[in-house]
């Protein structure tokens, strides 16, 4: 295998904001068209900060459509299984992802790394994960490696005896790392993030996978730069999606 086809093993992931047009403002003037018509569109020139009420109002009280009138696309770098779980969210989600007929994939994979929690506590619904041991840590990362290299090392043989990419691409594990466009709405995105992440002041707990988790917090830092004060009423009732 040449260095130019080694494979790669990250134990990270990529989210980035490629374009958004999501803002409070949009929140409220959304809001206000149930009283105001088209007087409402003058909340556009206001400083959303004198409606920071109404916004809490609307979250605690689960008004949830004023929070779809916006939209967020990230584009994200992870691996396949990440994304199998991402898909489980329909509601307001777009995705288009790269494809495994259309292009020779890359060897990037997947590795724990030395802050994963490896080891599983417990039974099915009421588990954690603990600290893995120097020992679990080391057969897992040679283990995981090992078997990207020989699995990826067969997918190239296969391309070269002209074998097509959608039929290669079988040999490929769920640790390979993909690409994908997301695009999203406020309300669907705090419908996400209240799975995917675990947090103290949540009223509903979650049990995410760390994988998709790391996402997800990504994702929450770059919305709530956009939208501080939605998110800040996110938090404060307790991170349930209107």
């Amino acid at each position: 295998m040449t260095d130019e086809t080694a494979p790669q093993f990250r134990s990270d992931v990529t989210v980035e904001l490629v374009r958004s047009a999501a803002a409070d403002s949009d929140v409220i003037w959304a809001a206000r068209v149930s009283t105001a018509g088209e007087q409402s569109l003058e909340a556009l020139q206001e400083d959303p900060e004198k409606s920071k009420g109404l916004i809490n109002y609307l979250m605690r009280d689960r008004h949830g459509t004023p929070f779809e009138h916006n939209s967020m696309t990230f584009f994200i770098s992870a691996p396949i299984f990440v994304f199998r779980e991402f898909h489980r969210h329909r509601s307001g989600w777009s995705y288009n992802e790269e494809s495994g007929r259309y292009r020779e994939l890359e060897p990037v994979f997947y590795v724990p790394g030395a802050d994963r929690r490896l080891v599983q506590q417990g039974k099915p619904g009421r588990y954690e994960f603990v600290e893995g041991t120097p020992g679990q840590h080391k057969v897992t990362t040679e283990a995981m490696e090992a078997s990207y290299r020989a699995s990826y090392r067969a997918y190239r043989e296969m391309l070269a005896e002209g074998v097509a990419r959608e039929v290669a691409r079988a040999v490929l594990p769920v640790g390979l790392f993909s690409s994908m466009y997301a695009t999203c709405n406020a309300r669907s995105l705090m419908h996400f993030l209240s799975l995917r992440t675990k947090r103290e002041n949540a009223t509903v707990p979650s049990f995410p996978q760390r994988e998709i988790e790391m996402v997800a917090e990504r994702m929450e830092d770059e919305w709530a730069r956009l939208m501080p004060l939605t998110h800040a009423a996110f938090e404060k009732h307790g991170r349930v999606a209107p």
